[in-house]
């Protein structure tokens, strides 16, 4: 707001407030599907982001799938969707969902927005935790995986749907990169 006020003639400029970075961190991983959250988990601060976290997630993730969608999981009709970074397709990850008999849906490499998350929970998750400060690594978690689990199945849902729109103008596209909202 201070950004676009009007200046006349000869006056100073408004003083902007600014927000220094936050140097507590938490990287929080999760996957959902239609009906809500399935499975999630705090990567630790001493973790490093690689393909054996990632297998580890996995292992976590198959064990969530077989509780809490026992029909998808007895008939094999769930998938995996996540993007082409190293990690994610690296020959460790491709060898155990292939062991596993996983399906994975492809994901384009010129159309960085065709995750799920990308319509639903990282615009709330932008939307609540704008201009806030948290104290300490807890407070943090807390607030983090209370706002996707306040999702309704719903929002869960359109979500999907905007994601099979987007997927249907990339297929039209043959791929390439285009531009705007899904129609």
């Amino acid at each position: 707001m201070q950004s676009s006020q009007g200046m006349g003639k000869g006056s100073l400029r408004p003083k902007m407030a600014r927000m220094s970075r936050s140097k507590i961190k938490v990287m929080l991983v999760v996957f959902s599907d239609w009906k809500g959250i399935v499975h999630h988990e705090f990567v630790s601060r001493s973790q490093m982001v690689n393909k054996q976290l990632y297998l580890d997630v996995l292992a976590c993730l198959r064990d969530a799938v077989r509780r809490k969608r026992p029909g998808m999981w007895e008939n094999q009709t769930w998938m995996l969707h996540h993007d082409n970074a190293p990690t994610h397709a690296s020959l460790l990850i491709r060898s155990y969902l292939a062991k596993h008999q996983t399906s994975v849906v492809p994901h384009s490499p010129y159309s960085l927005d065709l995750a799920p998350a990308e319509f639903v929970l990282f615009p709330k998750r932008k939307t609540t935790f704008k201009g806030r400060r948290f104290k300490t690594i807890e407070e943090i978690r807390e607030n983090a995986i209370r706002e996707p689990r306040a999702i309704s199945a719903s929002a869960f849902q359109e979500a999907f749907q905007q994601w099979k729109k987007r997927w249907e103008r990339c297929i039209a596209s043959r791929g390439d990169c285009f531009e705007g909202e899904s129609a």
